[in-house]
C-alpha cells in the first residue's frame, strides 16, 4: 500500500505542475491579444522594418555614393526648376558682370592703352626663310 501511496502523491505532485504550466501559458496567451500587447507588437515590427530598410539605404550609399549624390542634386535642382528659370538670367548677368570686372582688374595696363595698329597684321611665319 505504501507504494501506491507514493505513487499517487508523485502523480498529484505532477499533475499541479502541469496545471500550473498550463496557467502560465494561458496567462501569457491572454496577455498577448490584449491591444496594448498588439500594437507594441506591431510597433516593434514596423520599427523593425524600418531599421532594415535604413540599414539597406545606407549600404547601398555606401556602394554608390555619386550615382545617388549625383540623383540627389538632380532632384535638388528638379524640385526647385520654377525659382531657378525665374532668378536663372540675372544671376548669369551678375556672374558676367562680374568675371568682366576681376578680367579689367587682372589685365596690364599697358593693354587698356592706345592701340599701336600693328597688332591688327597677322605675324609671318619667318621659320621658312631660316632654314
Amino acid at each position: 500500500m505504501p507504494r501506491t501511496r507514493n505513487r499517487l502523491i508523485a502523480a498529484a505532485r505532477r499533475s499541479m505542475l502541469q496545471r500550473a504550466e498550463l496557467h502560465r501559458r494561458l496567462d501569457v496567451a491572454k496577455a498577448a491579444f490584449k491591444p496594448g500587447a498588439l500594437v507594441d507588437r506591431g510597433k516593434y515590427r514596423v520599427n523593425a522594418k524600418i531599421d532594415d530598410a535604413a540599414h539597406a539605404v545606407r549600404q547601398e550609399f555606401r556602394n554608390n555614393r555619386l550615382p545617388i549624390a549625383l540623383a540627389a542634386a538632380a532632384g535638388v535642382v528638379w524640385l526647385l526648376r520654377e525659382p531657378i528659370k525665374e532668378h536663372a538670367p540675372r544671376l548669369t548677368q551678375k556672374i558676367q558682370d562680374m568675371a568682366n570686372a576681376v578680367a579689367d582688374r587682372l589685365r596690364p595696363a599697358d593693354e587698356t592703352g592706345a592701340d599701336d595698329g600693328d597688332h591688327d597684321e597677322p605675324v609671318e611665319n619667318d621659320d621658312e626663310a631660316v632654314q
